[in-house]
């Protein structure tokens, strides 16, 4: 709760944290995830130190977007996955809470964006008999695109525990207000 870099605009303003105050985090979550980067870094240059404000020289359809991907990636991701990831990120740190999509739209999204770039995978990953070379080379493309894969799927998981967290948090606070 308001850890530093995670916290929602409306939590810092009112001081009550809802499903949406986790949503934003989440936002924040998925860029760490993309850049492979922590909220705050104070070993980085100024305008590198705070993640929110760095990535958002970088928008998702912009030419640029690219150099802020995790570099033990290599490259080898889902282009347009990673900025559908992006985009999603964005949509959850929209600044009115009531803007921000829920948690359960969030994990669709999730599953979503996972599926198309399976399918790309799918499409892209051709066997080839020719040389140790390309094998090596193929074999590093596949640990990459595995990394990414796991991201994928710890964004998933870790999504539908947020989502069971805030119910359980409102479910929490609903018997609270019923007793008082």
């Amino acid at each position: 709760m308001g850890t530093y870099g995670y916290a929602a605009p409306d939590y810092i303003e009112t001081g009550h944290l809802t499903a949406k105050s986790d949503v934003w985090s989440f936002g924040v979550v998925l860029y760490e995830m993309l850049t492979g980067r922590r909220s705050m870094e104070r070993n980085r240059p100024k305008s590198e130190k705070k993640l929110l404000e760095w990535v958002k020289q970088y928008p998702p359809d912009s030419k640029k977007f690219e150099t802020i991907i995790d570099q033990r990636l290599q490259g080898e991701y889902s282009k347009n996955g990673a900025r559908k990831l992006a985009k999603l990120a964005d949509h959850c740190l929209r600044k009115s809470a009531k803007d921000r999509p829920t948690m359960s739209q969030v994990v669709e999204r999730l599953k979503q964006i996972m599926e198309d770039s399976d399918e790309a995978d799918d499409r892209s990953v051709e066997v080839s008999e020719n040389g140790e070379a390309e094998a090596e080379v193929k074999g590093n493309q596949l640990g990459s695109s595995e990394l990414w894969k796991k991201r994928m799927e710890h964004l998933a998981k870790l999504g539908e525990r947020v989502e069971s967290a805030s119910r359980k948090r409102f479910m929490i606070l609903q018997r609270a207000n019923v007793s008082s």
